[in-house]
């Protein structure tokens, strides 16, 4: 579906309204004692209430002023729109992060076309930072950003949010034969790791597993700072899965590059 320019700004302007209202929600919860649930009968997938309550507030802004698009949010699920264009929420992304008092944890808000995400804001309220993007560009707050510059593997930082989200051996192993050429693995971060490739912080990330609500918000920012996001088989991103994303084109060709070789082998 085709937006306008001036769709999009209408939609970007009310996705900043959708931030605030979250963080709003979100704040009064972190570094305090709230309700945790586990919401995995095997392993620890935590949702706490500030989730719920950010993600209620959000699909209620956006039932009053566009009742027409749809919705797709961790907590709640999918609500089915008229329009194809949707809106892909994770109110907090990086929960285990949220629950040990960290601020590395955001809220991730995207505008889905009906084909890609083309807008995408993530908001950090207790640090004060918020990253946009669309696809052309991207900023911090109100300023510009861009990915920096790496073209050797070998001299790149690279990070991950955790070995424990790998599903199978082998695909650790393809993970590692891309990290272990590197100069450097930190491990952490969740959406932040990503909002730091855009930044020119740092030069790739590689996940296993995400949701589409994992990664939509950060397509349009890593794309719009001069990055590439990619599947780990070089396509589309969106639906989640195994991605990477990387700040420079020519890095993130030699991470696609080995991730496949060692898939061949193994």
């Amino acid at each position: 579906m085709h937006l306008s320019d001036r769709e999009l700004a209408e939609y970007l302007v009310f996705a900043h309204e959708l931030a605030d209202a979250a963080g709003s929600e979100i704040l009064p919860f972190f570094r305090t004692a709230y309700e945790l649930e586990d919401k995995c009968t095997r392993g620890f997938d935590p949702v706490t209430s500030a989730d719920r309550a950010a993600e209620r507030v959000m699909r209620r802004l956006i039932a009053q002023r566009y009742s027409e698009h749809g919705i797709l949010g961790e907590e709640e699920g999918v609500t089915e729109g008229r329009a194809r264009v949707s809106w892909v929420l994770d109110p907090i992304d990086g929960t285990r992060a949220f629950i040990t008092g960290l601020p590395l944890w955001g809220t991730l808000i995207a505008l889905n076309d009906g084909e890609r995400p083309r807008l995408g804001v993530v908001d950090q309220p207790f640090m004060g930072e918020r990253f946009v993007g669309d696809g052309q560009s991207a900023w911090l707050n109100d300023r510009p950003i861009r990915s920096r510059p790496c073209d050797l593997l070998g001299s790149a930082s690279l990070m991950s949010t955790s070995p424990e989200n790998f599903r199978s051996a082998g695909q650790l192993e393809r993970f590692h034969a891309v990290t272990d050429q590197a100069r450097m693995l930190r491990y952490g971060g969740d959406c932040y790791a990503f909002c730091m490739v855009a930044l020119g912080q740092v030069d790739a990330v590689l996940e296993p597993a995400l949701k589409p609500y994992d990664i939509q918000a950060l397509i349009p920012i890593i794309e719009g700072a001069g990055g590439v996001v990619t599947a780990w088989d070089g396509g589309d991103p969106q639906h989640g899965g195994a991605v990477v994303a990387s700040g420079d084109a020519r890095l993130h060709e030699q991470i696609l590059a080995t991730l496949a070789e060692r898939g061949a082998a193994s």
